[in-house]
């Protein structure tokens, strides 16, 4: 079952990138409105299957759910943020591909984990290839890196760094929580999620301009008698393909380990990098090839079938 869900956040997790890379390209700056609607939807459907219109009691106390909370959204929003501030996309993509190496560390440094040398050699094997692949699949100019923009591009990379240590502390506090209170994955996605919606109220102004920019793209025809602009189309499948994507990452969450599920949301990275040089028609060149080498030895190297298989057992 587990490889099911596995394969669900690769898929949902992938289309909902190359959505969120055509509403960016379309509407630059759109990052906020299309985090809250994510927010939204996940929290409604929550509402009424989780909490079953609210009549539900919570599994862990609402407390336990505050700094889970103040992280999930901080890391959301920061990330969409990053984006409005001069940050190439391969820079950004750079930067997020370091959650692996930060998670093994804070779960050296807070949980006092040490890991065989295998997987040591694994993070380090995924970290290179897909910092390789990232760089080939687009030259960085100089300019490009250049701070150009002064004070912007440093706030945008001080967004990214924040983002980066608060996604990796916030895998390490998910599986605090499942270790005191039992896996509730559904829960924690209900909670983490309806219970950041008032902190959207502070990114108001942000959203609402962007409003009517989605009407204005062109129409979609989806039925004889019904037609849907293009970017609320693009905004409906990332909502759709977000919620899919994050059920799967907390379920996985409530059976193996951050650094795990780490890995997991890794190769999807890479994957997703992938397709997007397929589907926009950039070059696959040597350096993607290696990258692509690198990534797939040190997932092998990671997923040793036999701790897999002693965990499930585990856990059954």
């Amino acid at each position: 079952m587990t490889l099911v869900f596995v394969f669900l956040t690769i898929i949902s997790c992938c289309s909902n990138v190359v959505l969120l890379e055509i509403l960016m390209k379309e509407l630059p700056g759109c990052g906020n409105i299309i985090t809250f609607s994510q927010f939204l939807f996940i929290a409604l459907i929550g509402f009424i299957f989780t909490s079953k219109f609210g009549s539900v009691h919570p599994s862990v106390p609402i407390r336990n759910y505050i700094l889970l909370v103040i992280m999930y959204f901080a890391v959301s929003v920061s990330n969409n943020c990053a984006l409005n501030f001069d940050i190439p996309m391969p820079l950004h993509m750079i930067f997020k591909s370091g959650s692996l190496v930060t998670s093994m560390l804070l779960g050296m440094l807070i949980l006092k984990r040490r890991y065989s040398i295998s997987k040591y050699v694994s993070v380090l094997l995924v970290s290179i290839g897909i910092f390789i692949a990232t760089i080939a699949s687009k030259r960085m100019k100089a300019e490009d890196l250049e701070f150009r923009a002064g004070d912007k591009l440093w706030i945008g990379i001080t967004l990214l760094s924040f983002s980066l240590l608060m996604s990796a502390g916030l895998g390490i506090y998910q599986e605090t929580i499942y270790k005191h209170y039992g896996k509730h994955p559904l829960e924690m996605l209900f909670y983490s999620h309806a219970l950041s919606l008032p902190g959207f109220i502070m990114l108001a102004g942000d959203i609402s301009p962007f409003i009517p920019l989605l009407s204005k793209s062109a129409p979609v025809q989806i039925l004889p008698i019904l037609s849907i602009s293009k970017m609320w189309l693009c905004l409906l499948g990332n909502v759709l393909t977000q919620y899919i994507c994050a059920r799967s990452v907390f379920t996985i969450a409530s059976k193996y380990s951050s650094l795990t599920v780490t890995m997991v949301i890794t190769c999807r990275k890479f994957i997703s990098l992938i397709f997007s040089i397929i589907y926009f028609n950039n070059p696959f060149t040597l350096a993607h090839w290696l990258g692509t080498f690198l990534v797939f030895a040190g997932t092998l190297l990671f997923a040793d079938i036999g701790s897999f298989r002693y965990q499930r057992k585990k856990n059954q």
